[in-house]
């Protein structure tokens, strides 16, 4: 099975294109998500997180993500732990995943493809861009963020230009209406690149 990912950063609209390719049929996977149902109902990855971050890191049978949250959060160290068990419980999970879809590729969706360094886990990279004031206002009205909150959360991810580099496509993602024009493009090249990736 082909394998494409797709990312972007906070605002750029990456979930929506992902809306768009499943609409046409296209099985996504949403790595957040996943992780968050992993971390609750995998016991393997339950046992990892204890050994790691103390019992504490279950409260009444669920995540206790306040207190993971603080512990991650002001030490980078103990982010690297977290994902380092995190991250290949879910690209595990994603492959499993994969191997039971059906049509010319798969999407993992996935806000820190590069930052956790998962691009090697698929066959191509789609970036979704837009200007950052553009990201920010989206982000603003979709979180009830304040532009503060959101513009810091801008400057920590990798920009727009370092995507595009790293990418081998690229959907620019400033006008709505033309946004599904462009994913019908770029479904399209993905449906012809899988076909040729196959032995």
């Amino acid at each position: 099975m082909y394998r494409v990912a797709i990312t972007g950063g906070i605002g750029s609209g990456k979930s929506t294109v992902c809306e768009l390719l499943s609409r046409r049929g296209v099985a996504c996977y949403n790595s957040d998500s996943r992780a968050k149902w992993l971390m609750e109902s995998s016991l393997p990855l339950r046992e990892k997180l204890i050994a790691r971050f103390g019992d504490t890191v279950y409260c009444q049978g669920g995540l206790n993500r306040a207190y993971l949250a603080e512990r991650v959060f002001r030490c980078e160290a103990e982010l690297r732990a977290l994902n380092a068990i995190v991250h290949p419980a879910v690209m595990e999970d994603f492959e499993a995943w994969a191997q039971q879809q059906e049509g010319d590729y798969v999407v993992l969706e996935s806000a820190i493809l590069f930052e956790a360094s998962l691009e090697g886990y698929v066959d191509a990279v789609v970036s979704v861009v837009a200007p950052q004031e553009l990201r920010i206002e989206r982000a603003m009205l979709r979180d009830g963020a304040s532009r503060e909150d959101v513009a810091r959360r801008v400057a920590s991810q990798l920009s727009d230009d370092e995507r595009r580099r790293r990418s081998r496509y690229t959907i620019e993602n400033i006008e709505l209406d033309t946004l599904p024009s462009a994913v019908e493009t770029l479904h399209q090249q993905l449906v012809y690149d899988s076909q040729s990736h196959r032995p």
